[in-house]
């Protein structure tokens, strides 16, 4: 079901229609998807308070459980974030939650995701792994796992996730869904439980490309950016599998040629070696936000994350001093190209959804050398899937790198992608 079939529903119908979904799912799916299934009557008021007249009247969608939703507790994947938070005021939502029911949409519940955002592959020790809803030995994709889920299970539409690393960009390529990553800073990641601020981003998942472009024209401004002709061009960054490199390659040329040889050539080197940058400077953060609990609650952790919260402690001034000549050079090279381009297309992931023993830090690595270049850039980026051919239906996507996320080039790309 897209927005319009939502949005033929009355509210006590939407609201059955919501249970009956979430009650399809096996038990094990429903606990690593949602935090939890409002009563039905709670959903129906949920529905009828959507205001009327909107694009979005009605439609449902989940948000991932680092935006704060007035009177629930926020857990970030975690069993002990509201033990050690202020709790959010009673009958007041956060940025995110606010402008989504302001656009009409029935914020209907909260996903799981990988515990405080810290992973890319949807692994969660608490509430069990996130897997793939057409896939079920392959992973989701995190840590906007739940978020990614949901939609591709069909249970809403869209679903709010955030993207700091890749955690939008990375399930919605294994999924098969379009994914829209902000920008660090704006109003809806600002008030968000952070992972490392500098980076952190909110976006949404949705199934189709219609409902996507519609929830960009309802939510988001149009940029001031030129209209067509636009300029751009295909990057195929190394570490690919073959598969892959072919399909992304097949399917960006519906939008653009390969970047000519001057562009690959700098962009390339201008983009390599920025797992360590990233590493020491989101850590850094990270760090700075868990000190004062992390002793007290350290066995409480996942295992996994509690590793990476350890390693964020290590790094020194002089670590951070390098890691910040990495990032300048990224954004000089973004700013050099977007000098005279509307837009840049990437592949968003090197393989198809993994399974959980291919969950490795070769991998991870692999994954980060093509999501890193915009997350230290501080740019958006619109995920489009493509499906791998021979595969029964596994995908990978491509990531679209405007300079703001209102820019027009991103309504072609979809308008292509709905073309099929």
């Amino acid at each position: 079901m897209d927005f319009c079939d939502w949005q033929r529903l009355g509210s006590a119908a939407a609201a059955a229609e919501y249970t009956r979904r979430v009650e399809g799912l096996t038990a094990d799916q429903r606990r690593a998807i949602l935090v939890g299934l409002p009563p039905l009557a709670e959903l129906e008021r949920r529905f009828a308070g959507s205001e009327p007249g909107l694009p979005l009247s009605r439609v449902p969608c989940l948000v991932k459980d680092l935006f704060d939703r007035g009177g629930e507790p926020t857990w970030a994947g975690s069993t002990f974030l509201p033990e050690v938070r202020p709790p959010w005021p009673a009958g007041q939502d956060g940025n995110f939650v606010r402008a989504l029911r302001a656009g009409g949409f029935a914020v209907v519940g909260k996903t799981h995701m990988v515990e405080f955002a810290y992973g890319l592959t949807g692994e969660n020790a608490h509430y069990g792994n996130c897997m793939h809803p057409r896939f079920p030995d392959r992973m989701s994709g995190g840590s906007s796992s739940g978020s990614a889920a949901a939609v591709a299970a069909g249970l809403v539409p869209l679903a709010a996730g955030s993207d700091t690393g890749g955690s939008i960009r990375v399930p919605a390529a294994f999924c098969g869904l379009y994914g829209l990553r902000l920008t660090p800073h704006q109003a809806w990641i600002a008030d968000a439980f952070p992972l490392a601020p500098a980076f952190d981003t909110a976006g949404w998942f949705t199934r189709t490309a219609g409902d996507m472009a519609t929830a960009i024209a309802a939510l988001l401004p149009a940029s001031g950016a030129k209209g067509p002709p636009f300029r751009g061009g295909y990057l195929a960054l190394p570490g690919l599998d073959p598969a892959v490199a072919q399909a992304c390659a097949v399917a960006a040329g519906r939008l653009a040629a390969p970047l000519g040889a001057a562009h690959r050539t700098a962009l390339t080197s201008d983009f390599a070696d920025t797992a360590l940058s990233y590493q020491v400077l989101g850590g850094v953060e990270t760090w700075a936000i868990h000190r004062p609990w992390f002793a007290r609650y350290r066995d409480r952790y996942d295992p996994t994350v509690r590793a990476r919260v350890e390693l964020a402690a290590t790094w020194k001034p002089a670590d951070v001093a390098a890691s910040e000549v990495v990032r300048a050079r990224v954004r000089r090279a973004w700013q050099a190209y977007f000098a005279d381009h509307d837009f840049l297309i990437l592949p968003a992931t090197p393989f198809p959804a993994l399974r959980l023993a291919d969950c490795t830090q070769e991998n991870r690595a692999r994954i980060l050398a093509l999501t890193l270049p915009v997350s230290l850039g501080g740019l958006p980026a619109l995920t489009l899937p493509v499906v791998l051919p021979g595969t029964g239906g596994l995908t990978t996507g491509l990531q679209v790198v405007v300079p703001d996320a209102g820019h027009p080039f991103l309504r072609k790309a979809l308008g292509v992608w709905a073309q099929g």
